[in-house]
């Protein structure tokens, strides 16, 4: 445990994509406790007030508190984000990781079908699928299972194409163990680091995907709060009050930055060759 720690305040980019990551995560958890304001409460005599000490990110046409707002909108985009793209590492890496073990038709067929979903550009695919599972916020946390999926199919077959051969997995075989014992204690524990770090990035790129779909209307729809939806609020006054998008998009780009940081430090973490640098 001490020395990960070490190697982490060692690396720049993690040390800086953990402190942002752990201060937006502090934010969205304990922020909407500590605001003074309500996500849905309005002022009618503040009503499109400009960034104050009172409002930091100013307040919408109904007189709400944009930064409240924000806080409540990123604790459900955070949610969904998460929430899609752990379904999409859990099952996307069992199934990698038996198509590596189990060579044949089905692993074929299965390869195939994440392939046709890689085929597709993420953000099209999104849409494509808000429009034929409908809108709410369980579908948006589906579709972005579906679109990260093949990226982990992909990632945990290729990582367990490289172990299968090891010769402690071949032990394992010879004494018999079973295919799903072989899967989560000799293949999983060693393509672990790399498929977490994969998880942290889907995890930014989900917020965006969130985002995008709920401003064009086809995600989460109001009255539940998303940062899509706040930003989609905002754009219809941009022109008198451009706080509201630009706060809010602020937002959501301090966000991504700690989480990418995050993912490209623990990516440098776990290169073997960069830990024997710094050891």
């Amino acid at each position: 445990m001490i020395p990960a720690l070490k190697r982490l305040a060692a690396n720049k980019t993690a040390l800086t994509g953990a402190v942002v990551s752990a201060l937006v995560a502090f934010a969205v958890v304990f922020g909407p406790m500590i605001s003074p304001y309500d996500g849905d409460s309005m002022d009618v005599m503040a009503m499109l007030a400009p960034p104050s000490l009172a409002h930091p990110f100013g307040t919408d046409t109904m007189g709400r508190d944009v930064l409240t707002r924000v806080l409540y909108g990123a604790r459900l985009s955070l949610l969904i984000s998460i929430s899609g793209v752990g379904i999409a590492a859990v099952l996307g890496s069992m199934i990698g990781l038996f198509i590596a073990y189990r060579p044949g038709f089905v692993s074929n067929l299965l390869m195939k079908a994440s392939d046709l979903l890689f085929s597709f550009p993420s953000f099209v695919l999104a849409l494509f699928l808000m429009v034929v599972l409908g809108y709410g916020v369980f579908n948006v946390a589906l579709a972005i299972a579906l679109i990260y999926l093949p990226i982990f199919v992909r990632l945990a077959r290729n990582l367990a194409q490289l172990i299968v051969m090891e010769p402690w997995v071949q032990a394992a075989k010879l004494f018999g163990q079973p295919t799903h014992s072989i899967l989560l204690r000799e293949l999983l524990p060693n393509a672990l680091s790399p498929l977490l770090v994969q998880a942290t990035i889907g995890v930014a790129f989900g917020i965006v995907i969130e985002a995008g779909v709920s401003f064009l209307g086809l995600g989460v729809q109001p009255p539940a709060p998303s940062l899509g939806l706040v930003m989609s609020d905002g754009r219809e006054y941009f022109n008198t009050a451009p706080w509201v998008l630009t706060m809010t998009g602020l937002a959501i780009s301090i966000a991504l930055l700690g989480l990418n940081l995050l993912g490209d430090g623990l990516r440098d973490l776990t290169d073997p060759k960069l830990k024997e640098r710094l050891s």
